[in-house]
């Protein structure tokens, strides 16, 4: 099977267009786009896109390119990020990456998308000429933009500088920087076009230097435009011949014609069949949210079990296999398809290609001197897309070309008009016996504010599913009742949303004044026990009490150390556990010894027993929990064991970021998925979240002589955990006959979680405890729950749960249990 070789003379002579240069015409031929805004498409023979090609070729340019903007950078130069363009060049800008870093060091990639993914920040800039003109970059982390040295846009060609002009022109505003370099496969910009870039840079007070493989120019007749809609609308308008009519031998093949040296009777469909891919966990299926060098060493690792996996699938005796990227996901393919191909060839294996699908619309036609010689079309399958319009597949050829043809896609592309009639695996088995399906698990990305939640996106990042559109709320009183029948988990719906009255919106602001600075010392003091143990933590809170308090964290170790630590949020859930999903990505992006797990309180310390089971089957993490406050002597690492009033513990969503509490249910989380959560937009007119933050953060500066006085005495005394916060919750569940000591909530924090999202029986006080309870006597009063002072708790208050609670069933002293 010769590689596709043309000399571009029918578009010539149709169009008009010209490509000029010896480079140029070495790797481009030329076809008709289907396209208002440019009537032309260069199509390159080393891209791997719209041309099966060897992909040792197709990954060999991407890298040698690469090499090559190394040598302009040289070799000290710090490079901040590797920008390739959707859709075509997503792989390109990954194996110039690969190029630029070489076999040691290596550089973070970052691919612009038309994907988007909710809750997850982006930036927006256009490609006019595109069929598709909208591009996001959606980085998981936004420092990936934010970093020092250059930054590399890499793209296949480079026809006017108009789209690199739009990029920098955003990129520039979120991170000014001096240098950037613009890779391609072939430079075709007219002296014009140069002098505009160069005009163009000099305003931003930068350069931005271009490396290319090729060089050329095409020349475009004035009415090229008029000439390429009225050449559609003859070859490819609503008059054409159907995708598969005979074709006089003299006349352009329709759009998805059989080539005429194998057409012929058609054949039965051929099989489709799964190739399992043991993929590993938490990588990154390619650039979408960026790709690190650690992420490509894992990679590196894996391809070659990943190979064998593939070859096993393939039919045996096969001479010619074709690897199917699909639209934007073109690196992993294409690494394993040059995998494949080494796999291959250590016997007597089969010659193997590579080449993807994808949403751009050209014209195809069967003649040797035109680039796309044919098209196969089916409907869009990507999840989520911009648009249900179809999709196409070029140079596929006809029955007989391939013995098999490999897809792989990721699992948002993996959905059922993939499988459908019609679809692309079917039109597949219309060319091929073999057709083989391998899907890569696509990694989600951490989910950071505006998008989701009000916090700032450096603050943290939350390893959760985004489950705003869902309705997941139920009545107070219902949620009870099936929780304690054992008719569902209290993590399968969220109660309504707490709505404040005024008097109650009082009390928590004179809270937090009266308690910020005792607040911000606990922060203080719980921050520098962890820096002492670890330099460089990574602060991973529990969803949603802990992640005020893992920011306040955060924003101490900026404070007093100048140290940006990352932070992010998971969910743990009684009975079920943390989420594992949530840990896998942990452990593929940070080495999880530097993992260190923040809530804001303890109680009876069942989190804290919580997630040192679900641990257990993770080597690595410290099972260990820091809190702000552990009134229950639960660990050992702590701001304060006082049972003091956290103003956070007033309110809900509106004081821990807009996010409502996590959710485990299995119709909404998948086995792969991070646990859910939900994004109160709404409520940002009663958002109190940055202003706990700055109230507290505002007492830094006045409580550090204090920390520094703390710390060494706690680091010298005994702080094994006392568990007498649990002992006491057996004595008080056996004394008012609960049977069940999950039903006995203790401590300021949870008590206050009792009288908002619960069905609350009574509440027990501490005598003498004045003004960390008065919100929790008006929420009593409010809700006519009967309040009991003790002498004899080590909490300043507990809440109990009714024991048997249904609807309008009444508590031991007469009262409807509500």
């Amino acid at each position: 099977m010769n590689d596709t070789v043309w000399n571009g003379d029918w578009v010539t002579r149709r169009l008009g267009v010209t490509l000029r240069g010896d480079t140029a015409r070495e790797h481009l031929g030329l076809a008709v786009r289907r396209n208002p805004k440019r009537a032309h498409l260069l199509v390159s023979g080393i891209l791997g896109k719209h041309v099966p090609q060897r992909p040792g070729v197709v990954y060999g340019a991407g890298y040698e390119l690469g090499r090559r903007v190394r040598q302009v950078l040289g070799a000290d130069e710090p490079v901040a990020v590797v920008l390739g363009y959707a859709e075509t060049a997503t792989g390109l800008g990954h194996c110039v990456a690969d190029g630029i870093g070489g076999e040691a060091d290596g550089v973070t990639c970052l691919h612009s998308t038309r994907r988007a993914v909710p809750g997850v920040g982006q930036v927006a800039f256009e490609e006019e000429h595109s069929h598709h003109t909208g591009h996001l970059v959606l980085p998981a982390d936004p420092a990936l933009l934010s970093a020092d040295g250059a930054l590399v846009l890499v793209d296949d060609e480079l026809s006017t500088g108009r789209t690199v002009r739009n990029t920098i022109t955003a990129l520039h505003r979120l991170r000014p920087r001096t240098r950037y370099v613009v890779a391609a496969l072939a430079d075709l910009r007219t002296e014009d076009d140069r002098a505009a870039l160069e005009k163009f840079a000099a305003s931003l007070g930068a350069t931005v230097e271009v490396v290319a493989l090729a060089a050329g120019e095409v020349v475009l007749p004035a009415d090229v435009l008029e000439r390429g809609r009225a050449l559609v609308a003859a070859l490819d308008g609503p008059d054409a011949p159907g995708p598969d009519a005979p074709q006089p031998a003299a006349v352009p093949a329709a759009p998805d014609a059989v080539p005429a040296a194998v057409s012929g009777p058609a054949p039965a469909p051929g099989t489709v069949h799964r190739a399992p891919l043991d993929w590993p966990a938490a990588l990154p299926e390619g650039g979408r949210h960026g790709f690190t060098p650690a992420h490509r060493a894992r990679l590196d690792a894996a391809l070659p079990g990943l190979a064998r996996q593939l070859a096993a699938a393939l039919p045996a005796g096969a001479r010619r296999v074709l690897v199917l990227g699909t639209e934007e996901f073109l690196y992993v393919p294409l690494r394993l398809a040059a995998a494949l191909e080494t796999e291959t060839a250590a016997g007597d294996g089969p010659e193997v290609r590579f080449s993807s699908t994808t949403r751009s619309p050209v014209l195809a036609v069967d003649d040797p001197g035109y680039a796309i010689r044919s098209r196969l079309v089916f409907p869009a399958h990507d999840d989520p897309a911009d648009g249900p319009g179809p999709r196409y597949a070029y140079n596929i050829g006809g029955p007989g070309t391939w013995d098999a043809v490999v897809v792989i896609t990721d699992t948002p592309a993996d959905r059922p008009a993939l499988h459908a009639p019609g679809g692309l695996l079917a039109r597949l088995a219309e060319r091929t016996p073999h057709v083989v399906l391998a899907t890569v698990p696509a990694a989600a990305p951490p989910l950071r504010g505006p998008a989701f939640s009000s916090y700032a996106p450096e603050e943290v990042a939350w390893l959760l599913k985004d489950l705003t559109d869902v309705p997941l709320e139920a009545p107070t009183e219902e949620r009870e009742e099936a929780i304690q029948s054992g008719g569902a988990h209290y993590a399968e719906s969220l109660p309504v949303e707490y709505q404040p009255s005024d008097a109650y919106q009082r009390l928590f602001h004179t809270a937090l004044d009266a308690s910020a600075r005792r607040i911000a010392a606990a922060v203080g003091t719980v921050t520098e026990l962890v820096l002492a143990g670890r330099p460089r933590p990574v602060l991973v809170s529990l969803a949603r009490a802990g992640t005020p308090v893992g920011i306040l964290m955060r924003r101490w170790a900026q404070h007093a150390h100048g140290l940006p630590l990352p932070h992010y949020a998971v969910s743990i859930v009684r009975g079920r556990g943390i989420d594992t999903t949530a840990l896998r990505w942990l452990a593929a992006h940070h080495d999880p010894a530097d993992v260190v797990f923040v809530d804001a309180w303890t109680g009876k310390g069942a989190i804290t027993r919580e997630l040192e089971a679900a641990l257990a089957p993770f080597p690595g993490f410290d099972p260990s929990l820091a809190v702000l406050a552990d009134p229950g002597g639960c660990v050992s690492v702590y701001g304060t064991r006082e049972d003091f009033l956290i103003p956070s513990a007033c309110l809900n969503s509106t004081v821990s970021g807009l996010i409502s509490r996590t959710v485990l249910r299995a119709d909404l989380i998948g086995p792969h998925d991070f646990h859910g959560a939900k994004h109160y937009a709404e409520l940002a007119h009663a958002d109190q979240s940055a202003r706990f933050l700055d109230t507290v953060a505002a007492h830094f500066p006045a409580v550090g002589a204090e920390v520094a006085a703390a710390v060494p005495a706690l680091l010298a005394a005994d702080r094994t955990p006392t568990w007498d916060g649990w002992r006491a919750v057996e004595r008080l569940s056996d004394a008012y006959g609960i049977g069940d000591v999950n039903l006995v909530k203790p401590g300021v924090g949870e008590t206050t979680r009792v009288l908002l999202r619960r069905v609350p029986w009574r509440v027990l006080t501490r005598r003498g405890v004045g003004a960390d309870l008065d919100h929790i006597r008006l929420l009593a009063e409010q809700r006519g729950v009967p309040v009991e002072e003790r002498d004899d708790l080590p909490y300043s208050c507990v809440g109990l749960i009714h024991p048997r609670y249904t609807k309008g069933a009444t508590g031991a002293d007469g009262r409807a249990a509500r």
